[in-house]
């Protein structure tokens, strides 16, 4: 048995998956909607989407609609992600600072962040601000606790190494810490980097004049279900994409595992 062509067949397997799912989801869509009877203003067809799609390509309204929400993505992207690595490292460091703040972090995800929005809508106004807070108060959670999770899994030994070799903090954190975390982390930062566009939209429905989330709800009271396919799909495609672009990072920084594997 050729081990080397089976790992191939395998690793190219979900591509190949992925594409005759994406086709047998369309299909059936289209033969959904032609058979049902049902009229476009509730389900419409691939073909209605596509045209309605060009039509928002063409007029800019698309591209204006998914540049702001993608500004708002990824500024609170960014900004909770640092937030949570700051933080993340503080309690990873110290128990005393962990139990203190602790319950408040693990109350705070108890709320649903729809019920909270509103709020955050109403006290910081309807702008971009206010979605940026939200993306990052969506972001920050999964990210705090793998970096926690990351940093305190660093080896104790390799810790009393570097002091016995009179490493610096700054050059234990920078040789250690952040090598030997940044797995943990990024996997952390893959679920972020899809929240934050959940984020950002419920911002939207909640209050604003621009962005996917605004044209979602303008497309609905107008009964323009096509254009609300347009929108879901493009929020979708910029998630794939987030998602790609963290995945690309984690390869790219994470290149010495696959050197000394």
């Amino acid at each position: 048995m050729d081990l080397d062509n089976s790992h191939k067949t395998f690793r190219n397997f979900p591509r190949w998956a992925a594409a005759v799912s994406f086709l047998t989801a369309l299909l059936t869509w289209e033969l959904v909607s032609h058979l049902s009877g049902l009229p476009a203003f509730i389900l419409p067809s691939p073909e209605d989407v596509a045209v309605r799609f060009w039509k928002a390509l063409v007029d800019g309204s698309l591209l204006l609609h998914a540049a702001v929400t993608l500004s708002e993505i990824l500024l609170g992207l960014l900004t909770g992600t640092f937030a949570a690595v700051v933080l993340g490292y503080a309690i990873a460091k110290s128990r005393m600072f962990e139990r203190l703040v602790a319950p408040y972090l693990v109350a705070s995800q108890a709320i649903p962040i729809v019920a909270i929005a509103p709020l955050l809508v109403i006290w910081f106004g309807p702008g971009m601000f206010s979605k940026v807070l939200i993306c990052a108060l969506i972001v920050f959670f999964p990210v705090l606790v793998n970096t926690v999770v990351g940093v305190r899994a660093v080896p104790r030994p390799l810790h009393d190494l570097m002091h016995s070799l009179r490493a610096e903090r700054g050059q234990i954190l920078s040789k250690l810490e952040i090598p030997a975390a940044l797995p943990i982390l990024l996997g952390g930062l893959r679920i972020g980097a899809t929240l934050s566009v959940i984020g950002a939209v419920v911002g939207e429905l909640v209050g604003a004049d621009k962005g996917l989330g605004f044209l979602v709800n303008a497309a609905r009271g107008q009964y323009d279900t096509a254009l609300v396919f347009v929108a879901v799909f493009t929020l979708v495609a910029l998630a794939l994409t987030l998602y790609g672009l963290v995945a690309l990072l984690e390869k790219k920084l994470l290149s010495w595992q696959e050197v000394h594997g």
